[in-house]
Formats: C-alpha cells, sequence, structure tokens
C-alpha cells in the first residue's frame, strides 16, 4: 500500500500504541486520539509473552519490559483465614503468574516513549461523528476542528465509543457471569511478593498482587446476572462492591476502606467481544473494541500487541486498504477463536457460591499442589517450557524499505 497515507487512531491503549510504532516506522502519518486528557496508566498485573513477547523483542522493548516487571514470584490460594492451601511458583505450569509480568500502565508508558514525538496525539478529545467520501473519512471530534484521513483505526475497549459509530448494533458480547473490579492499595504486612487469591461465599474472589511501585494491586470477583453495573456513577459502583463484599472474611474490611477511598477504580463486566466483521470500508478495529477475550483468559496483551502489528503489516504490503484488512481478519480469526473458549470451570467451578463449594475449590488446589501432583506434573512435562507457536507473525520489514 502507499506509503505516507494519514491514519488516525482512536485509542491510546496498549494496542493502540503498538498500531502507532509499526505504522510510524512504515512511513504512515499518524495521529492518535485518546478521550483522556493523558495515558492511562492505572490498571494490574499483565502478562507479555507468545507473539506479544516476540513483537515486543522486534521493536527493541524486551529489555525495558524485563526492568519494570512486577516481582511477583508466583500464586498462593489461602482460605479466609489467610492459610496457604495451595502455591504455585512462576516456574509452575498451573501458576498464574507467568515469567514477565508488568504493570499495564507501565506497559503503555514504554510503548508511548517511542511514538510521542513522532505522531500527533489529541489528549482530551473523542470522535463524534464519522463520514466517508469515496477516498477519505472525515471526523468530527468534540473539541475542534473537522479534520480529513484515509484511514480510520479504533483500539479503544470492551465498551468502544467510536466502534458504536461506526459499527451500531452489529456487535455481539458473550457475557461469562462475572463482574471484576481492580484498583490499587496501600501495601500491607500480610502483603509479599506473592499474589494471594482467596475464593469466600456468595462467588466473590479475591486477588491480591505486588507491584513494583510500593503499593499493592487488587482485583474483585463477583457471580451475577448481567445487570448493567460497568454503567452506574463511580459513586455507586463504590457503594455497590463495598456492600457486596461487606462481612465475607479474609481482608475484605480492608479492601471495602480502600475502595471507598480509591481513585483508580475500575469496574467491568466479563464480556467478551463478538464482531462478525472488524472493518467496514476505510474503518477498522483491533484490540478489545474488535475482539476482546476478557482478562480470565490471559490472553488479552497477546491479542492486542499482535493484532496491532498485523494490521499495521498488511496495510503496508497490501495493494490497497480493503486486501489489507481481509488479510488481517484471515490471519488473526482463528487465533481470536482459539483464545475466546471459556476457560474450564468459569464460573460455577472455579467462583463458588457455597461454602461447600468454597471447601470443595480450596481441596482442588490442596491436590494439584501436592508433592505427588507435582512429580506427576514434572513427569509429564508439567513445568513451564518454551511457548508453542500461536500465530503467524510475518517479518513485513523484509517486503518493504523502511
Amino acid at each position: 500500500m502507499e506509503k505516507k497515507k494519514k491514519v488516525l487512531i482512536s485509542g491510546a491503549s496498549i494496542s493502540g500504541l503498538t498500531l502507532a510504532y509499526w505504522l510510524i516506522k512504515y512511513g504512515f502519518e499518524v495521529t492518535v486520539v485518546e478521550k483522556n486528557q493523558g495515558l492511562r496508566l492505572g490498571g494490574q498485573n499483565i502478562d507479555v509473552k507468545g507473539p506479544a513477547w516476540e513483537i515486543v523483542q522486534r521493536m527493541g522493548l524486551d529489555k525495558k519490559v524485563v526492568a519494570a516487571t512486577t516481582t511477583e514470584v508466583g500464586i498462593r490460594f489461602v482460605n479466609t483465614r489467610n492459610k496457604t492451601v495451595a502455591e504455585f511458583p512462576k516456574d509452575n505450569a498451573l501458576s498464574m503468574t507467568q515469567e514477565i509480568e508488568i504493570l499495564r500502565g507501565d506497559l503503555v508508558e514504554l510503548l508511548y516513549q517511542p511514538v510521542k514525538e513522532k505522531a500527533e496525539f489529541l489528549f482530551g478529545n473523542q470522535i463524534t461523528k464519522v463520514s466517508e467520501t469515496s477516498s477519505m473519512i472525515e471526523v468530527s471530534f468534540q473539541h475542534g476542528e473537522n479534520a480529513e484521513y484515509n484511514l480510520l483505526l479504533i483500539a479503544e475497549g470492551i465498551g468502544s465509543h467510536t466502534r458504536q459509530l461506526v459499527f451500531g448494533k452489529s456487535i455481539n458480547f458473550r457475557y461469562l457471569g462475572l463482574y471484576c473490579a481492580y484498583l490499587t492499595i496501600k501495601k500491607d504486612r500480610t502483603d509479599t511478593r506473592w499474589a494471594r487469591w482467596c475464593n469466600t461465599e456468595r462467588g466473590i474472589v479475591f486477588l491480591i498482587r505486588p507491584d513494583n511501585h510500593g503499593k499493592t494491586r487488587a482485583c474483585i470477583f463477583f457471580r451475577s446476572p448481567e445487570r448493567g453495573y460497568e454503567k452506574l456513577s463511580i459513586e455507586k459502583q463504590k457503594k455497590l462492591l463495598t456492600d457486596k463484599i461487606k462481612g465475607v472474611g479474609w481482608e475484605s474490611a480492608r479492601i471495602k476502606n480502600e475502595i471507598e477511598r480509591s481513585d483508580d477504580l475500575y469496574f467491568e463486566r466479563v464480556s467478551q467481544v463478538k464482531a462478525k466483521y472488524w472493518y467496514k470500508d476505510r474503518v477498522a478495529m483491533t484490540g478489545d473494541a474488535a475482539y476482546c477475550a476478557t482478562p480470565i483468559s490471559g490472553k488479552g496483551t497477546d491479542a492486542a500487541i499482535a493484532g496491532a502489528y498485523i494490521l499495521a503489516g498488511e496495510l503496508v504490503t497490501g495493494k490497497s486498504h480493503g486486501q489489507a484488512f481481509h488479510n488481517y481478519e484471515v490471519l488473526m480469526r482463528p487465533y481470536i477463536h482459539k483464545i475466546q473458549k471459556r476457560p474450564p470451570g468459569v464460573p460455577n467451578l472455579v467462583y463458588p457460591t457455597s461454602k461447600f463449594g468454597v471447601a470443595m475449590i480450596n481441596t482442588l488446589f490442596r491436590i494439584v499442589a501436592s508433592p505427588p501432583a507435582k512429580l506427576i506434573a514434572r513427569i509429564f512435562g508439567g513445568s513451564k517450557s518454551k511457548p508453542k507457536h500461536e500465530i503467524e507473525l510475518k517479518d513485513y520489514s523484509k517486503a518493504i524499505k523502511v
């Protein structure tokens, strides 16, 4: 595809910034619009592995990513008395902790540094209208004058506003029966370099994880029919959460107090995005806006970075944007289909609502972490090894002059 095309990316997300990096490298003129006043640097632990790690290496950011890891050494499953029932170091195949754990905000900052002077950033703004001519996309902004671009690439979150403007009601969601909340809390004497997972009654699960900034990251999951809680005001969300976790035990009182004074609470339903099409005319989607796999899949970062890399590569090597968008879907669809498969036991087994169910899941964790089970796992390859090849990542730079 001809270089020096003007491209507008909506969303300074992990996928949006990765997309900006590669498009700039390939000679595109890039503008990024982000509705927040600056980078969204909040968020929890994410892992960089598989295709994401391979692309990060190609970007020359691997050493910086490793230096910014959270130092988490593994995960402990504890009961409401904070007694460890099972322990999985990060080199165990069953551990939630991966070799490279980094805070979402830290990764966003690392991705921003190489592009901040090379792309135009419109912070505190968003798209309000999209119209198309035969050769351009005309975009109206909440603040500022209209502008024209050759392409619009949507790299927003699960609740993407711009996606709604372009694709309307053609997007479906697959709700997994869970809500999740994330926030940063003060470090306490009970916090170590181990993550702690605690199942309580009522289908509520707490997950506390260390960070590399002297604080602690807390996650709360609870089972519920889909109620639209993510649309509530922040104060109503806080009230709902504190009422929900009150009296369930473990460190619920501590977390309740932290929720009440939190300034970075994120509250969302656990849903997958099911889009029949990822592009329309001169507009395409990537990342969570197109194919959110949910945080519990453990593949969100992989999909965000791989999708952005492939989309940029196909745009620079394709004969037209239409062909590029088509090729992008062909390459990504099988991978997304695989990672969107519901994890086993979610939510019924892993998030039990009764005292008996909590006892059963803790017993299961204990058995799996027992010395005989660990021995069997080692014999049959249960330790973490080099990941299998998950998706083809072409070296687009070999096909073009950059």
